[in-house]
């Protein structure tokens, strides 16, 4: 566990090895013994999502949610008192379950499956919500908070930004209530929003969340995490940043020494990179770092990875009039999207499906999907005006000191809806 703190993660598989024989051999009460199991199963799948290996991670998942079925049949009135130091009991079995769908949230989301981290969520936060009826311990906010973090990234992804802000703000609600909470969250929180930000195309307040963010955070991870999105945001602005953004990209270069040892963040800078590549009109760069991605997201069922670095494939292979290796890329894009579901790849590739059938002289395939690109604008749009309308719209100008506590309410959104249509 401390390893894991310390980010020391290459010296951590050989000692969950060890960890996991000495805890299989253990004789002892069974409750006991599935309370560390747990607590060793935690740590292994903390240890994998740690490292961005969504897929290698399923086998100590699906045996950490084994055991915790097996030990919320047990009794607790089955300990026996025996040697004291047999009796190490590391959370209550109420926490633990909580603590499970935590880490399976997590894991679905990095993987894509954002209709299951709902599933999830939801489960937790009922759960979350009964505990803390009975019980003030620290740790069950903490549980909320990380929740809602994850949530949040999911809602971004499906099209529901007013319901993400409106988590934001209970996350902001929580953290005002604890200073510690703040103190451990609050690069997180500014990276929610500048994530949010970006969402309803509001740059200029991305850039200063991020860069905030990154004032406050000494976690690599996560510093990772928002370097890599503030450079798509740079890359997005066109030549306002170029100085900043080359500094930036060659911070995250998954080429030469990367920052840190996560496959999914890794797999994410070469994605960033072909982004940066193909706006700059280098095509051939681009597709070579963008299947570079496609190896590593393919190789861990990294699903959203897969589905953006598809689309832009196709969007390259399109503007170089190779439409039938276009269609290629694009179709599956959108079935990957569709499955996630990620509403801003689904929008992107109804709208090369659109083109590219249009251009094929395919009539009927065109106009199915300019329809379905109307519809995913539509929805986009609505819930952009939603978002951008409530009172918690105000939180992307906070860029320090604690959370405010009242949000003005606005007249009406004030960002560009150009990026959306």
């Amino acid at each position: 566990m401390l390893l894991l703190m310390e980010r020391k993660l290459q010296e951590v598989h050989p000692l969950l090895t060890l960890c996991g024989q000495i805890v299989e051999n253990w004789q002892g009460n069974p409750i006991q013994k599935e309370s560390l199991r747990v607590f060793f199963l935690v740590l292994q799948v903390t240890h994998y999502l740690d490292a961005g290996q969504v897929k290698s991670v399923k086998p100590c998942l699906k045996q950490l949610q084994q055991c915790i079925q097996t030990i919320s049949t047990l009794h607790d009135d089955e300990i026996l008192p025996s040697n004291p130091a047999d009796l190490f009991h590391w959370l209550p079995k109420e926490h633990m379950c909580v603590l499970v769908y935590l880490v399976t949230v997590m894991h679905s989301m990095q993987a894509g499956y954002l209709e299951k981290a709902q599933k999830y969520t939801d489960k937790a936060l009922m759960q979350l919500e009964k505990l803390k009826m009975l019980d003030c311990s620290p740790i069950l906010s903490s549980f909320q908070v990380i929740l809602l973090e994850h949530i949040i990234m999911c809602r971004l992804v499906t099209g529901h930004k007013a319901t993400a802000l409106q988590e934001i703000s209970q996350v902001c609600q929580l953290c005002q209530q604890s200073p510690r909470l703040f103190s451990n969250h609050a690069a997180q929180l500014h990276t929610l929003l500048g994530l949010y930000c970006v969402s309803v195309n509001c740059m200029d307040n991305a850039e200063a969340q991020f860069t905030t963010a990154l004032r406050l955070t000494n976690h690599q991870e996560l510093w990772a995490f928002i370097v890599t999105n503030l450079a798509s945001v740079y890359i997005r602005e066109g030549n306002r940043h170029q100085e900043v953004l080359y500094s930036l990209l060659e911070r995250i270069n998954p080429d030469h020494s990367f920052p840190v040892s996560s496959h999914c963040l890794r797999a994410a800078a070469f994605y960033v990179r072909g982004l940066f590549s193909f706006f700059q009109g280098r095509y051939n760069e681009a597709k070579r770092f963008l299947r570079e991605t496609l190896k590593m997201s393919n190789a861990e069922d990294l699903n959203r990875l897969t589905a953006c670095s598809l689309v832009l494939l196709g969007h390259i292979f399109y503007v170089l009039g190779n439409h039938r290796e276009s269609n290629n890329m694009v179709v599956p894009a959108m079935q990957l999207a569709s499955k996630i579901p990620d509403m801003s790849v689904q929008l992107w590739s109804s709208a090369l499906l659109r083109d590219l059938n249009k251009a094929c002289g395919n009539a009927m395939d065109a106009h199915e999907a300019a329809q379905m690109h109307q519809n995913f604008s539509q929805q986009l749009l609505q819930d952009h005006i939603e978002a951008c309308s409530l009172p918690e719209h105000n939180l992307i100008t906070w860029t320090d000191g604690p959370p405010p506590l009242q949000f003005q309410a606005q007249n009406g959104p004030n960002t560009s809806l150009a990026s959306l249509l």
